[in-house]
């Protein structure tokens, strides 16, 4: 089939306007990982499912903890998008409409944020549904999100619009929690009960209605064909795997590549899994309130703001692998030091480090596998292989956590686990060093 004149835009890399609406979108859609992910939902969802001291509730008719619920629902959000990843991303080949897949994936995704409003002790099967449907949707958005960088923007500026995406990202999510934090702490200025649980649930809708509202910033700048590329009709649900298996043997035959995406994939298991399980932990393990819980977790993300630039600034002195290996021994010492905290002290102290790392490694591990890339215009596949990895890597750490946690009865041992992750992932990241060096002498 032919491709049309009129089906094809016109992409100039580094346009402002376009990296605008690109780091827009991290504005929009970090509230998900802030509200929902990190701060109010974990805290408001440990509430509901907790009957004094039993942390056992009934998943359609199963008996199970509460918190590993909560970690296999998130599993199960993002296999749900490992394994669909590449049919999308196929289908956004065919058809050149990435960004449509993008706004499809934000409707879910902020629609499950939306009907947590209606989550409840009486509607546990609705609330973990509900919050599957809205890590769904941020996963799966962040597919195409991630893959308009290299076709956006030129190498040399990729870890400074990386690093800015972040930091706008960290800044909404920031601004709604600040919000929210203030209807939950001061409900009577709101119409709201001091006992009543409506403040929590209105923040559940309030990332609904940001999410959805600033996206169309996003999606009103930019372009909406990509690379268009017709394959044939009947390969449009197989070719997504067909061209993954290709990028996979691609990134075999590559040392960096392959090396640097095994360590990728360990990194992640561990970040994910602390960005997630952060405030559960403090709220279930430290028995902290959510007057220092949601506050911890709001400075997280202003530290964070300064760890996205801090390490872009690393990087252009002595290197994205270097600066990555930095932020991963970080990562070890404070699973190690979690393991071993008592009180709020510990846990804001905790928290502290992880902003400052978390961002930076986060904004770095995207970059430096965009300037690894080959010379391609197939940045979708590429990236569809890089966030498969990634889904998967989440999929693997929350349910081990879980798995744990239910083992041994502790989250404690499920954060030494997290430290173990990073130990294997900094082995691969110093083996790629130790080649790189080897080649340059």
């Amino acid at each position: 089939m032919s491709i049309k004149r009129k089906d094809i835009q016109a992409i100039v890399k580094g346009d402002p306007k376009v990296v605008r609406a690109w780091v827009m979108y991290d504005w929009s859609n970090s509230v998900y990982q802030l509200t929902i992910a990190s701060a109010i939902f974990p805290i408001y969802y440990n509430t509901v499912t907790r009957h004094g001291t039993d942390f056992m509730v009934s998943f359609f008719g199963y008996r199970v903890v509460n918190t590993a619920l909560y970690s296999w629902a998130i599993a199960a959000a993002y296999l749900i998008v490992a394994i669909g990843s590449p049919l999308f991303s196929s289908m956004a080949d065919y058809t050149g409409r990435r960004k449509g897949f993008m706004r499809a994936f934000t409707i879910i995704g902020a629609a499950g944020c939306g009907m947590l409003f209606f989550f409840d002790a009486n509607h546990i099967e609705l609330g973990v549904i509900s919050f599957a449907l809205g890590t769904l949707g941020y996963g799966g958005s962040i597919v195409f999100y991630n893959s308009f960088l290299p076709v956006i923007a030129e190498p040399e500026d990729q870890d400074r619009i990386s690093a800015r995406g972040y930091s706008m990202g960290y800044l909404g999510g920031v601004i709604l929690l600040l919000f929210n934090l203030l209807m939950i702490m001061k409900p009577e200025l709101f119409g709201f009960d001091k006992q009543s649980d409506m403040p929590a649930r209105f923040s559940f809708l309030s990332v609904f209605v940001w999410w959805i509202g600033f996206s169309t910033i996003t999606f009103k700048y930019l372009p909406k064909y990509v690379f268009r590329k017709r394959t044939g009709r009947e390969r449009i649900f197989t070719n997504g795997y067909h061209e993954l298996r290709i990028v996979f043997n691609e990134i075999r035959k590559s040392f960096r590549l392959s090396v640097y995406l095994t360590a990728f994939f360990f990194i992640t298991m561990g970040m994910l899994t602390t960005m997630f399980m952060a405030a559960t932990f403090g709220e279930k393990e430290l028995g902290l309130k959510d007057s220092v819980l949601i506050p911890t977790i709001l400075m997280i993300q202003l530290v964070g703001m300064f760890g996205a630039w801090f390490f872009a600034r690393l990087s252009g002195k002595i290197g994205n692998l270097k600066s990555l290996v930095i932020s991963v021994i970080t990562w070890i010492v404070i699973c190690v030091y979690a393991f071993t905290i008592k009180g709020a002290s510990g846990f804001i102290i905790a928290a502290i480090f992880i902003g400052i790392v978390m961002g930076g490694s986060q904004s770095l591990a995207r970059s430096t596998y965009s300037k690894m890339l080959p010379e391609t215009t197939d940045h979708t596949s590429f990236f569809s292989f890089y966030d498969v990895m990634e889904k998967l890597a989440t999929v693997a750490g929350t349910f081990s956590f879980g798995i744990i946690e239910v083992l041994t009865g502790s989250m404690r041992y499920s954060v030494l686990a997290i430290g173990l992750f990073f130990v294997v992932g900094l082995m691969f990241l110093l083996l790629l060093l130790k080649r790189e060096w080897s080649v340059s002498e």
